[in-house]
């Protein structure tokens, strides 16, 4: 497997993917400041709780507050704002990474809202790819649901650029209570290469740590 770097799609289509994720358009929209008390700061992956990579070990960033560039593809704050966004990104020697998103909302009913909104993000994510280049095919798959506090579910992501650039992702979104997260895991290859088991119980593992 190639070591160059793979979360970050090739220029022409990094900028078909940034267009591709506004496309989603405005479906959400946060309520007022104040609606409610602000819930407990929930607690990130550690880097030991990432799927284990065969030769490189993890190695975790600081939790930052706002809305992580490496989700930027699939998941953006298009249509849904004030909220309360932290995130922590991840990386190995051979520049597979991973990224975790957590957003805080005022309401068990908002986070509903909310995390079906990232999913179908996901779930329309290669339709939206494609549209917006040619140079880009994607495919989608869905991994199923997760039993897991308020519920989770992992999808993958395959990319592949006319001159033969092909990255692999995987991206969940669970919730707990009024918090939302969304975990999102990638390098280069194909759906061969990815970790679905081990994503699965990081994906459980971030939404047991929410609270």
């Amino acid at each position: 497997m190639s070591n160059m770097p793979t979360l970050r799609i090739r220029t022409s289509a990094c900028a078909a993917l940034a267009v591709a994720a506004l496309a989603a358009g405005t479906v959400l929209t946060a309520p007022a400041a104040g609606a409610a008390p602000k819930a407990a700061t929930p607690t990130f992956l550690s880097a030991s709780q990432l799927p284990p990579h065969p030769t490189s070990s993890w190695t975790a960033g600081p939790v930052t507050e706002g809305f992580p560039e490496a989700l930027g593809t699939c998941v953006s704050t298009e249509g849904v704002l004030d909220y309360d966004y932290r995130h922590r990104e991840f990386r190995t020697d051979l520049d597979t990474g991973a990224v975790q998103l957590t957003v805080v909302t005022d309401t068990a009913a908002h986070a509903k809202a909310l995390a079906k909104h990232y999913d179908d993000l996901i779930r329309t994510c290669a339709d939206r790819i494609e549209q917006s280049s040619p140079d880009v095919e994607a495919e989608g798959r869905d991994y199923g649901k997760l039993a897991v506090e308020e519920g989770a579910r992992v999808r993958g992501l395959h990319t592949e650029t006319s001159w033969g650039a092909t990255d692999i992702a995987l991206l969940s979104v669970g919730r707990d209570n009024r918090t939302v997260t969304v975990v999102k895991w990638g390098q280069m290859g194909d759906f061969d290469d990815a970790p679905v088991a081990a994503f699965k119980k990081t994906t459980i593992t971030a939404v047991n740590k929410l609270y």
